[in-house]
């Protein structure tokens, strides 16, 4: 019952009441300035994602004017900025693709119902306290999916900076159809993307934090409509549409279109793991604490607004978070008036981006995907596990190669491999007695450690279970063919947590099959509810006691003493 009380306390469904109480007067200032800034922000920044969703450009800047309320509402981070990311729009951009048949309305009603989706898929996680299941999703694995991500996202960006059509599905198909159209160049949109880029980067080094975006933006429309960049072939993205967005269900069903369940679990998890990974940097930047689980249903309800707004899925991103802290946030109060200017600009400013280039959205898209690839911490993969490495590019290429929803899959099934094979095959220390003292500890480790003649210890450094048991069984047996005249053998199970029956069963049978040998066996300093099953598969009668005060020293003092008596 406290439970499901729990589970429904309003007050702990909504933060707000949590701290607006605690919320002081002079923060005010700084959260209007900081929500102006971050909309400043979006709106460039939400047009490109909308483009590479394969949107109209106002459906980015619905994203974030919807996403940020609702988050603002059921959020615990009081910096993350909630709205479009470059990973998710690709997702949807290049699946939706394959859906939509070329229908504009079918593709904004496929990417709302793919929102929606995503709402309930964060709703039933929420209620089923699924937020620990992240942690199956390493970050050796999302450096590189994030990487190739990147890459996917830039070749997409591209064939827009040299002013060619492009094409392909897939990575290296882009490479070749861009390879060959490069003679086509248009120099007039080639020279404004590298101006564009160029202000970019400087404003991100000389200037970060700053609307660097909106500045380029800005005069990059000036220019355009001041000369005859259009007739030279710049293309623009034209008037868009004014007023604040339509509320209404998605007009496509789920029964209409095939493949919405994998592209919105693809898009839970990735806006998940963006988002309270952001949302965890920017809380212990700022010495608070957020609520994982809660997060998911801040996360739905954010997704469920922008699905009845014609918008596409969102997540907290880092980007556009560390914009939102730099600029002063100090509540979710921030959102709040992000959002009112964002509704200010949907109803007064649309005409001003009818001559907005589209190179310059292409761009801004390539200068955001730069940070994806973490060039230092791939390095330090290599330096410290290639091991890791190696699985970071197989998430890397799968990604490429496979596409963007696969890979994600791949990633997911990659991690979930790593842990297993990991688990399957623990390390199996065999201990030797630490020199002067009654410990023992690994020989590989201390060579200089005192092997006892006649007498194996070794420890699973591990939980002993059915995937794993015959690999202990089998590299004990290895080490007892490599010692002469072993007389006793000592299972210590310190660093076992957890037994299963298939455990106990093979150190039975690793037992039997010494007993066949004369060799006498212990198992010592296992943990209660490691000897409870041990005691009820009948192991105690069988290999002697094994309560908690017998320890590896004292199983070979009484063995010792044993065979000196008789």
């Amino acid at each position: 019952m406290n439970a499901v009380q729990s589970a429904f306390d309003w007050r702990s469904l909504l933060p707000p009441v949590q701290w607006l109480p605690h919320y002081q007067v002079q923060w005010l200032k700084s959260d209007v300035i900081a929500g102006i800034t971050l909309a400043a922000y979006a709106v460039p920044v939400s047009m490109a994602y909308a483009a590479l969703a394969g949107l109209p450009p106002h459906h980015g800047i619905y994203c974030y004017l919807l996403g940020g309320l609702c988050y603002a509402v059921f959020g615990t981070s009081r910096q993350l900025a909630v709205g479009p990311t470059s990973a998710i729009a690709l997702l949807v951009g290049a699946t939706v693709a394959g859906m939509a048949d070329g229908d504009p309305a079918r593709w904004t009603g496929i990417a709302s119902l793919t929102a929606l989706v995503v709402a309930f898929l964060s709703a039933l996680a929420w209620l089923l306290r699924l937020s620990g299941l992240v942690s199956f999703i390493s970050e050796t694995i999302l450096l590189g999916f994030k990487a190739g991500a990147a890459l996917t996202i830039a070749m997409t960006q591209l064939p827009k900076l040299f002013g060619v059509s492009g094409g392909g599905d897939h990575f290296i198909e882009r490479i070749w159809i861009l390879a060959g159209q490069l003679g086509e160049t248009n120099v007039a949109v080639f020279g404004m993307g590298l101006v564009a880029l160029a202000l970019l980067l400087l404003g991100e080094k000389f200037l970060p934090g700053r609307p660097i975006a909106l500045l380029v933006v800005a005069v990059a429309i000036v220019v355009v409509s001041l000369t005859s960049l259009k007739e030279a072939g710049v293309a623009t993205v034209g008037a868009l549409p004014a007023g604040l967005p339509e509320f209404s269900p998605p007009a496509i069903r789920l029964r209409d279109v095939d493949g919405i369940l994998p592209l919105s679990l693809a898009c839970l998890l990735l806006a998940y793991i963006e988002g309270i990974s952001a949302a965890r940097t920017l809380a212990a930047k700022n010495n608070y604490e957020i609520d994982p689980r809660q997060e998911l249903l801040a996360l739905g309800a954010a997704n469920l607004a922008v699905a009845f707004g014609q918008g596409f899925p969102v997540a907290g991103g880092l980007s556009q978070s560390v914009v939102n802290d730099k600029a002063g946030a100090r509540s979710p109060l921030a959102l709040l008036f992000a959002s009112a200017t964002l509704a200010i600009c949907l109803l007064f400013l649309t005409d001003l981006l009818a001559n907005l280039p589209s190179v310059v959205l292409a761009a801004i898209v390539l200068v955001a995907v730069r940070g994806l690839i973490d060039l230092r911490a791939l390095r330090h993969l290599w330096q410290v596990s290639r091991l890791e490495f190696k699985i970071s590019m197989v998430a890397l290429v799968g990604v490429l190669l496979l596409g963007i929803l696969k890979g994600v899959l791949v990633a997911a099934i990659a991690s979930l491999l790593m842990l297993l094979a990991g688990a399957a095959r623990p390390h199996v220390a065999f201990l030797g007695r630490i020199p002067g003292t009654r410990r023992y500890s690994d020989l590989e480790r201390h060579p200089d450690n005192e092997e006892l003649p006649g007498i194996v210890v070794f420890r699973a450094e591990s939980s002993v279970l059915y995937f794993n048991a015959d690999h202990i069984r089998r590299v004990v047996a290895e080490r007892l063919q490599a010692i002469p005249q072993v007389r006793l053998v000592v299972c210590d199970l310190s660093d076992a947590p957890l037994v299963d029956v298939a455990g106990a069963r093979m150190i039975y049978g690793l037992h039997v099959d010494l007993a066949k040998r004369g060799i006498q066996m212990r198992v010592v300093e296992a943990h209660a509810k490691v000897r409870d099953l041990l005691r009820a598969e009948g192991l105690e009668e069988r290999l002697g006691y094994l309560g908690r005060h017998l320890s590896v020293d004292q199983a070979i003092a009484e063995f010792q003493a044993f065979s000196r008596t008789s």
